[in-house]
């Protein structure tokens, strides 16, 4: 029971120990270590060109050589012995240079360690102490290429024959109480890597882009570039996406990194978010840009009416002023629509009218026996006249013929005996089948 109790709390241990080795360091990887410096809101408007600017001077790396005098100490001091309050240069050290003194007086007096660019103890150390060195003394530390500037006060008071030596706090800097003719040292301790050791810069150096579509959190943004002061350069998306967006190829030479969007579209729009890491200089800064793309606006014409002034001793009526505004091409194709729709009209009215008169037309030829009723026809209910038919043969009718053939015919016409003509027989086999 007892090994059992001992292997669990191993295992217990082993897992507090394995979470602890993978915790997430403050770089590019954690975007909540980065400082909003900026938000801003741009407008641009469709198919234009929009910069979203991002500059940092503090992000320039120019590669000029002289990385080893970009760190530099000094030690100044106000003076309370003479009472003048100027403030006097003392000595300075540069990280890859001898330490300098200015005054002929203290020459082998006053020094600082050789090696204080990689300790990081910047203490000044004074031999032989005299009334004259009373004061207030002011350790500086700059950083000219990150931008940096520490500044660190001691005072310094020179003890009577009765003072013990000593020191205090008395509430923004400490005091040392040290007897004349002693040797004093002046705390200025800073041991950060960016005073004591120099990084290669150009790999501690890096911007990227983010983009936020509307509706997606911080943590779920798309990487747009990735920009490194060695000169590499990450592009991602597809092939269009990198052709519309793009920085400057002297961004670090410049210090901008301002994005670049050509042919505006609507699916453009978002949140965009520039990040600036120089982990050299411990910087980790971040822009924030809400782009929205607006409708181009058109041209307006305006028409510039010019009335002369109106003379007060002349009585005048209402004036009228035309004024003609020049139609536009679509006013024409909106005429022209009008009279092609007349003409539509017409000619459907004129396609009616004539369809109807045919039909009229047709229906007067029909002609039907029967529609008065299915009677037969009796032509013996008719009563004949036969008067008029007695035959006129005695009469002798002498015509002249131009010629023989004429002649006989009627000869032979007049010697053919009548035909008895039945017409209710005709009748009945034409109209009552």
């Amino acid at each position: 029971m007892e090994q059992l109790v001992k292997l669990l709390l191993w295992q217990i241990l082993l897992q507090q120990s394995s979470v602890g080795s993978y915790s997430v360091p403050a770089d590019a990887s954690n975007p909540s270590s980065s400082v909003v410096v900026s938000v801003l809101n741009i407008s641009a408007a469709l198919g234009s060109q929009a910069v979203l600017p991002c500059k940092s001077h503090r992000m320039v790396w120019t590669q000029d050589r002289l990385n080893d005098r970009q760190r530099v100490v000094h030690w100044d001091l106000l003076s309370s012995y003479f009472g003048d309050g100027r403030m006097e240069r003392l000595c300075d050290m540069y990280s890859a240079g001898d330490q300098r003194v200015y005054s002929s007086y203290n020459q082998g007096r006053i020094l600082m360690p050789e090696n204080a660019f990689a300790d990081g103890n910047f203490s000044l150390v004074i031999k032989g102490v005299a009334e004259s060195d009373a004061g207030t003394y002011s350790c500086n530390l700059h950083h000219h290429y990150c931008h940096l500037y520490e500044t660190v006060k001691v005072q310094l008071v020179v003890a009577k024959r009765d003072e013990e030596p000593g020191e205090y706090w008395d509430g923004e800097k400490p005091v040392l109480v040290a007897p004349e003719g002693s040797t004093v040292t002046l705390p200025c301790v800073n041991r950060q890597h960016i005073w004591t050791e120099r990084h290669s810069e150009e790999e501690q150096q890096v911007v990227h882009w983010d983009r936020q579509p509307p509706g997606v959190p911080q943590d779920r943004a798309d990487r747009l570039v990735d920009l490194y002061a060695s000169g590499e350069r990450r592009s991602y998306g597809p092939q269009f996406l990198r052709q519309k967006m793009n920085v400057s190829r002297g961004a670090f030479g410049l210090g901008d990194f301002s994005l670049r969007i050509s042919r505006l579209e609507s699916a453009d729009e978002g949140t965009y978010s520039c990040h600036l890491h120089h982990h050299y200089c411990g910087l980790h800064e971040r822009r924030i840009y809400h782009l929205a793309v607006t409708e181009p606006q058109r041209d307006s014409r305006v028409v510039n009416v010019t009335v002369p002034a109106a003379d007060p001793n002349v009585v005048r009526g209402h004036n009228v002023i035309n004024v003609i505004i020049p139609e536009g091409r679509m006013h024409f194709f909106q005429q022209l629509g009008y009279v092609l729709a007349t003409l539509l009209l017409f000619l459907v009215l004129l396609i009616i009218v004539a369809l109807v008169t045919r039909r009229r037309r047709h229906r007067g030829y029909e002609y039907n026996v029967k529609k008065y009723g299915e009677k037969d026809v009796n032509l013996k209910e008719f009563t004949v006249d036969t008067t008029d038919l007695t035959p006129h043969k005695s009469e002798d009718i002498r015509l002249d013929y131009k010629n023989n053939i004429l002649k006989e015919k009627a000869e032979q016409a007049r010697s053919c005996p009548a035909k008895n003509i039945d017409l209710d027989k005709d009748f009945r086999k034409e109209y009552c089948k």
